[in-house]
């Protein structure tokens, strides 16, 4: 039987996502096991990362300075502006390094279920970012859920009388992916975006 601050660890760590109560209990053991080499280093990160955390006021990301990384990095290009749900959607693109531009972070999706409202979520941000000027083009990367594509219709209503060019990513089939085991809507929109063969 583990200590109450032994279980207490195992508790918060298996709040976190992906991980449940046994793949918890294995962390904190092998956390303990290798003090040293892994408990120590991570309590320190962590004190850092609490110390320090803030939200980038201009685009939405969590970072240690604000503004953040991306937003000071002169390489960018700020004539491409990059909508995104949530931070992780902006971690998984530039973690491809695909995206040359900037990006803007919503802090989430309309949702009439879940009473989320535009009044919620940064877009009275963007808008203002859009009316300064200077931006080419709005990549809508929007989840390609019901509540995203609400959102990426949504948003472009509202930027349509801004002399920019309005995109969104594609949809379809996934790299590697077999059409045998496809959902409908994966397929019907995979056809609907077919284009011709080079």
């Amino acid at each position: 039987m583990a200590s109450p601050e032994i279980d207490a660890l195992t508790q918060a760590l298996a709040r976190l996502p992906g991980l449940g109560p046994r793949s918890a209990r294995r962390a904190v053991l092998h956390l303990l096991k290798k003090r040293e080499v892994a408990l120590a280093p991570l309590l320190r990160a962590l004190e850092q990362v609490n110390e320090r955390l803030s939200i980038c006021s201009n685009c939405g990301n969590v970072d240690t300075v604000d503004p953040c990384s991306v937003c000071s990095d002169l390489r960018r290009d700020d004539r491409l502006l990059c909508v995104v749900e949530e931070v992780s959607d902006l971690w998984a693109l530039d973690r491809a390094r695909l995206f040359p531009g900037r990006f803007h972070v919503l802090g989430g999706r309309l949702s009439a279920l879940e009473g989320v409202r535009p009044e919620d979520l940064s877009i009275d941000r963007l808008v203002a970012r859009i009316a300064a000027g200077g931006i080419d083009e709005v990549v809508l990367a929007m989840n390609a859920t019901l509540e995203g594509q609400t959102t990426a219709h949504y948003l472009a209503e509202r930027l349509e009388t801004y002399p920019i060019r309005i995109t969104q990513l594609a949809h379809g089939l996934p790299v590697g992916g077999e059409l045998d085991y496809l959902d409908e809507g994966t397929l019907a929109q995979a056809l609907r975006a077919r284009r011709p063969v080079a």
